[in-house]
């Protein structure tokens, strides 16, 4: 969907003539009241579920929560999925041309925030005449737009599902972030952001940012679990006496799977997208502008919360899901909150725990919309 008006953003700067890219997945009722916005993480899209019948290994980031029968039931959900601004998976971005000048924006791509994000979002609902959402679901930095929504857009949401998400980022996260980013811009290949006018990609950076990312979504357990200190089957003998190989050789099964996870990330996310997003990550906190005090800061909000965390989630760790349930528990809404017992880290709220996928099914089986009231 085109947009040519501009979209004013919370930096001050404006965004005028962009695309948005999005997936619908069910049929809108008559009554347009069984909308239900799905908001993406970090390395996701507006590919939310489903397969593409001309593309290998093309299934929908959130497939196993969304379809029909599933837990967001599309027989009788509208569901939609929308690609952030500044992604690399259709929507504009650093890899488009501007407008005026017809370069490619690389580096010059403005700053967007989780709130333009869903501004955006905003005007794409608008176009297809929903006025009103069931409900807003995301997880991690989905879950932080699913926020945003019932601070923006009040009126407009009836239910908010926030999974494995904070109310902002601790100075951990942060500097996760931060080393990441500096591993793409200290790479030969990004020059300065506008390495597509030279014709190379920063993977070096690339690899090496989704390593440490990739590190903080899992937790010990699984770490320890799926690979322990195993050796790679391929190293042979060196069971015997590993110290005698270089110190550019793989040994051990984490060092090959993180190198696996890095090469392929590099292959497809842009290295300027990686810096958008993680700063717009950084920049979350509503708070802010309510001198910390997050009571405050969703005082307005009308719509009925559910909120997930996962017990080996370190990077956005139950607690902070506690943060925002006590917030909303002094402004009198109606929450409900599950902390579920769960081995794998933050990658959780992808995967196929039957107490997560049930919980969410149930949550949604009880929302009502004026078709069936």
């Amino acid at each position: 969907m085109h947009f040519a008006e501009p979209l004013r953003l919370q930096s001050g700067a404006s965004l005028r003539d962009y695309t948005l890219a999005y997936e619908t997945y069910g049929t809108l009722n008559a009554e347009r009241s069984n909308a239900v916005l799905i908001c993406h993480a970090l390395n996701a899209s507006h590919h939310v579920a489903g397969v593409y019948a001309d593309q290998a290994r093309s299934e929908g980031w959130w497939d196993n929560m969304v379809g029909p029968g599933k837990s967001v039931d599309t027989n009788r959900w509208f569901v939609i999925g929308v690609n952030n601004l500044g992604s690399c998976f259709g929507s504009t971005g650093p890899m488009h041309r501007h407008p005026d000048t017809g370069e490619v924006y690389g580096a010059d791509f403005p700053v967007v925030t989780v709130e333009d994000w869903v501004d955006a979002q905003a005007r794409l609902l608008d176009r297809l005449g929903i006025d009103t959402l069931a409900a807003v679901m995301g997880g991690s930095l989905g879950g932080m737009q699913a926020l945003s929504w019932t601070l923006r857009y009040p009126l407009r949401v009836r239910h908010a599902v926030v999974v494995a998400s904070a109310p902002n980022l601790n100075a951990e996260n942060i500097a996760f972030n931060e080393v990441a980013r500096r591993a793409i811009v200290t790479d030969p290949d990004f020059h300065g952001g506008h390495f597509y006018r030279h014709g190379v990609v920063p993977k070096r950076g690339l690899r090496i940012a989704r390593m440490i990312g990739h590190i903080t979504y899992l937790s010990d357990d699984v770490m320890n679990e799926k690979f322990g200190r195993s050796l790679r089957e391929a190293v042979g003998q060196a069971s015997a006496d590993p110290y005698r190989y270089t110190t550019q050789d793989i040994e051990f099964q984490i060092e090959s799977y993180l190198r696996y996870q890095g090469d392929k990330f590099s292959e497809y996310f842009d290295a300027n997208t990686y810096l958008l997003i993680t700063r717009a990550l950084d920049y979350f906190d509503p708070a802010r502008h309510h001198g910390g005090d997050l009571s405050a800061a969703l005082a307005g909000t009308q719509a009925r919360f559910l909120l997930v965390s996962f017990s080996t989630d370190w990077r956005f760790s139950p607690a902070r899901s506690r943060e925002i349930v006590s917030a909303l528990l002094r402004n009198r809404r109606e929450v409900t909150y599950a902390e579920i017992d769960a081995p794998h880290g933050h990658d959780a709220f992808l995967l196929d725990d039957p107490r997560y996928l049930n919980l969410v099914r149930s949550y949604f089986e009880n929302i009502d919309t004026p078709e069936a009231a």
